[in-house]
């Protein structure tokens, strides 16, 4: 993709992101959302992240599926899960799957 293909590309995605949420904002207390709506989309941030994350875990390469031990996406992910459902704090669980998946990383010679 060109540089001017790219910058368009972004230019358009800050575009509906800003136009979504500024109808939002300027509609303010007009828009009445249903208990069971409100409900909804509380689960949409979940469900974003894991849209982003499980091919990128699953997938590393974009092609194959990678469910083995020599996996560190998948080595980090599952210790930072590990962590995160016993302890319940959020940075803990980023860093200590950051440093799994690292040392991983560092144990397989596998280059950044």
């Amino acid at each position: 993709m060109s540089t001017a293909g790219l910058a368009l590309t972004i230019a358009g995605m800050a575009g509906v992101t800003f136009g979504v949420r500024f109808a939002l904002f300027a509609l303010g207390e007009r828009v009445r959302f249903t208990p069971r709506l409100r409900r909804a989309l509380g689960y949409v941030p979940v469900a974003v992240l894991t849209a982003i994350t499980v091919p990128l875990v699953l997938l590393p390469d974009g092609r194959h599926w990678d469910l083995g031990w020599r996996n560190p996406w998948l080595a980090g992910t599952l210790a930072s899960a590990l962590l995160s459902l016993r302890t319940r704090g959020l940075l803990p669980a980023i860093g200590v799957g950051m440093l799994v998946y690292l040392g991983w990383r560092w144990l397989l010679g596998t280059p950044a």
